[in-house]
């Protein structure tokens, strides 16, 4: 009896399991949209001669190759030569993987110095800004000596540049740092990673000027939100507050039956009941990079509580490699991670959009005061126009209503 039993019930499960990977792998590839944005096509913003400010957001761009041969970056390019001077470009951490800019004496430094120059030749007839956040690969995977890397990457990026001002948070600080668009648009910077790193990690607003514990950062950010209240505020990050995807404790049904996959992809041994574990895991306790991570958690919900109190906020991260974008409380949380790697997202729940696809994602201000959403997509062959995957009018922003749909 108890054999029948079990068989039933192992059957019941193998059915279930092929019916979710069947569904997962229909949807996976396509793009999301919930149901109040399904009709983003027949909206048009101003014409281009009427803009007055682009800003390109484009994270986890660390394991990209050269113009030549990288869509992605051949993106980038499109969107430099469209921007001109009065644009701005945020790389939002993890611009070079697997740990940030090793010592010269490793093995690793000469390929992680070729993937920085990958990124910076295309700025070298570029009139606008750039500005480079720090991101956990950059610290070196969170590890004790973290704070050298980071340093090493950001003096090696200001000198190329020759601006001080390209790599934000300086000297692997806190933040908030702002940098001045113009009179309705402000950039705010943080360091987030600072709240999950191990060893030594500043503990200063900027260099020079210390905070006397870590929760004073929160009454700075607050004061600096207030004092502009009357601005769209695009506040960077390199973690995301809403997601989807990894970080925010979604998997895949393979990575649910084959969790040695996060490891190595093709290490398909069979352990669902480990996989279900590691899973709840992640998604309820978490490693030191996901939003269940204690001290992830705690800043998140501290954050949260500030940014809830004001409007016309958009919060941009990377960290999960895929394209999200959330609207909640009528401030405006994306990721834009996939400058160089792709993975799961999952569709639905507070997500207005959601694609796991290569791009990144550009807010464009325009002289009647709107500001619209772009995601940019790299072209499926080289050397064709980037692909437009979504477009929205977000200053003013209109209230998103609650149900959703799949793209079919």
């Amino acid at each position: 009896m108890l054999y029948t039993i079990a068989l039933l019930v192992l059957l019941a499960l193998t059915i279930w399991f092929t019916w979710a990977y069947l569904r997962e792998r229909k949807y996976r590839k396509k793009p999301f949209y919930s149901l109040s944005e399904i009709g983003w096509r027949t909206t048009s913003p101003p014409p281009l001669d009427q803009r007055t400010h682009s800003i390109a957001m484009v994270g986890d761009i660390g394991k990209n190759g050269s113009v030549e041969d990288d869509p992605l970056m051949q993106a980038v390019q499109s969107w430099i030569n469209e921007a001109g001077e009065n644009s701005t470009i945020l790389l939002l951490g993890d611009n070079v993987y697997p740990t940030g800019l090793p010592p010269v004496e490793s093995f690793r430094h000469p390929a992680a110095i070729q993937k920085l120059d990958y990124q910076l030749s295309l700025f070298q007839n570029y009139r606008g800004k750039v500005i480079y956040l720090s991101g956990n690969h950059d610290w070196n995977k969170g590890r004790q000596d973290g704070y050298s890397f980071v340093l090493r990457q950001e003096k090696y990026i200001i000198e190329k540049l020759q601006d001080n001002n390209a790599y934000l948070p300086r000297g692997g600080t806190l933040g908030p740092v702002t940098w001045e668009i113009n009179d309705q648009l402000l950039i705010l910077v943080i360091n987030t990673q600072w709240w999950v790193q191990a060893g030594f990690k500043p503990l200063e607003k900027k260099p020079g000027e210390a905070y006397r514990i870590s929760r004073d950062f929160y009454p700075a950010l607050q004061a600096l939100l207030e004092e502009n209240k009357h601005r769209f505020i695009v506040l960077a990050a390199h973690h995301p507050l809403y997601s989807n995807a990894l970080h925010g404790g979604k998997f895949t049904v393979k990575q649910h039956l084959f969790p040695l996959t996060f490891i190595n992809k093709r290490a398909l041994i069979p352990l669902p009941l480990a996989g279900s574990l590691f899973r709840l895991y992640r998604k309820y306790m978490g490693m030191h990079e996901d939003m269940s991570y204690p001290p992830y958690r705690k800043f998140r919900r501290r954050l949260l509580r500030i940014l809830h109190q004001y409007n016309s906020i958009f919060y941009v991260a990377g960290h999960d490699h895929n394209l999200q974008y959330f609207q909640v409380k009528g401030n405006h949380y994306a990721v834009s991670g996939s400058g160089s790697k792709t993975n799961f997202v999952a569709k639905g729940g507070k997500a207005s959009f959601a694609h796991e696809n290569k791009g990144f994602m550009v807010l464009d201000q325009y002289k009647d005061g709107t500001i619209w959403l772009r995601v940019i997509e790299p072209a499926l062959t080289l050397g064709e126009e980037p692909i437009l995957a979504f477009q929205k009018c977000i200053y003013p922003a209109p209230v998103a209503p609650t149900l959703r749909a799949e793209a079919k």
